[in-house]
């Protein structure tokens, strides 16, 4: 299930935005008209929404129906007024929404929701595969729902842009935590996460040369900060180089060169590829000997960490101390700018929903796209994805074959 995060490319537009008026109408005759229902995920601690009010405002000029959960848009900034007047319906009621013939949401399902689901329906989330269980899993296909992975759809041409965008934002936010956890607005040592002319300039290790650790790679050198990456792959590091466009301290992991490193720094960064087990983790004994009162934000807690000493936490408790290290795990760390991230997000999904409308529908779409068909890992309640087969010991079929039945 290994996604890759590519090169930047064009996510496709709905060839309906590219045509006059007279065409547009005559699609929008031919294609089907969607509901979509879209809860609030404030009581998981997901602050971001899938769809803004502008998006909104185009999905509902096409004659889609959107029904929202009363408060769904509060910590993104966006208020219930601002979606009504966009078109949606405002509910009160998060079943309601569950409902709908596509669900919309940044929160993956638990059991107790997916029980109120009507069934028969398409669900486009975070899969996060560790917040699922066989239980939660065998729901849903007793649901016969169709469940489509936000982090694991792709374009033709094997770009991913869900995990793409919000690893740019990851990488970026990363750099601001480090810099918060260690001033003294969070107790922390009193460091600036950055360089003053005459004292030396704060260090910065990063674990891995994903997209994320290249925004984080960016935004640090823009401070003046010393960046050392490590990773498995000396073509990934060559790769990330030219990417930023200068030289920087790059080595694989060998293990005094590491440890060396992580004596000196003052925050330390595990960002690995996202939806693979990350290859390497930093030992618990490496972490004692870090600098008291330093940081360690991993990025990849959601999928075992790149630390022995991850474990996942949530916004409303972000951090832990182990070691004398300061440790941020949080999964969805986007969340913390809840705004930028929903508009990411909705600007991803917009050309998605318009063209599952103007094909006739989310099946007809599946079939004729290869990229999103990769999101798919339940397809009419059964499993399509032989990753989560194999670690739920359950029995999973390739959907292109299901594709000639269906």
């Amino acid at each position: 299930m290994t996604t890759r995060e590519g090169t930047k490319e064009n996510i496709p537009v709905s060839k309906t935005m590219l045509m006059p008026q007279e065409e547009m109408l005559e699609i929008k005759s031919k294609g089907q008209k969607i509901k979509i229902g879209i809860p609030s995920d404030i009581s998981k601690v997901e602050y971001r929404v899938p769809l803004t009010p502008q998006a909104v405002d185009l999905l509902t000029s096409y004659g889609h129906e959107i029904l929202i959960e009363k408060g769904a848009g509060k910590m993104a900034s966006y208020s219930d007024k601002e979606y009504r007047e966009a078109g949606a319906q405002i509910v009160e009621k998060k079943e309601e929404t569950f409902q709908c013939d596509i669900i919309l949401r940044v929160a993956p399902f638990d059991c107790d929701e997916i029980d109120q689901l009507r069934g028969n329906q398409t669900i486009l989330s975070n899969m996060q595969i560790q917040a699922h269980c066989s239980e939660s899993i065998q729901k849903l296909i007793k649901k016969r729902v169709t469940s489509v992975a936000f982090e694991n759809i792709e374009n033709e041409k094997g770009f991913s842009p869900f995990v793409h965008q919000m690893s740019q934002i990851a990488g970026v936010t990363s750099i601001t935590l480090a810099s918060e956890y260690l001033s003294n607005t969070r107790n922390g040592k009193g460091v600036l996460f950055g360089e003053v002319t005459g004292i030396t300039p704060a260090e910065l290790v990063i674990i891995g040369t994903s997209t994320a650790a290249e925004y984080a790679a960016r935004a640090a050198l823009s401070l003046g900060i010393l960046v050392k990456v490590f990773d498995t792959s000396i073509y990934d590091l060559t790769k990330l180089e030219d990417k930023l466009n200068q030289r920087i301290f790059t080595s694989v992991f060998y293990p005094k060169v590491l440890r060396k490193a992580l004596i000196s720094a003052d925050a330390v960064i595990g960002a690995m590829q996202f939806n693979t087990t990350p290859k390497f983790k930093v030992s618990e004994n490496l972490v004692k000997q870090m600098k008291e009162g330093s940081v360690i934000i991993d990025l990849n807690a959601s999928q075992g960490g790149c630390f022995e000493t991850t474990r996942c936490t949530d916004l409303t408790n972000p951090t832990y101390t182990k070691h004398g290290v300061v440790h941020y795990c949080v999964p969805n760390s986007p969340s913390i700018v809840s705004r930028t991230a929903s508009i990411s997000l909705s600007n991803i999904l917009i050309p998605i929903l318009l063209a599952v409308g103007d094909s006739g529908g989310i099946d007809n779409y599946i079939k004729h796209s290869r990229g999103f068909r990769k999101g798919v890992y339940i397809y009419h309640g059964i499993l399509t994805n032989p990753e989560i087969g194999r670690l739920f010991n359950l029995p999973a079929k390739d959907i292109d074959l299901l594709l000639a039945v269906f």
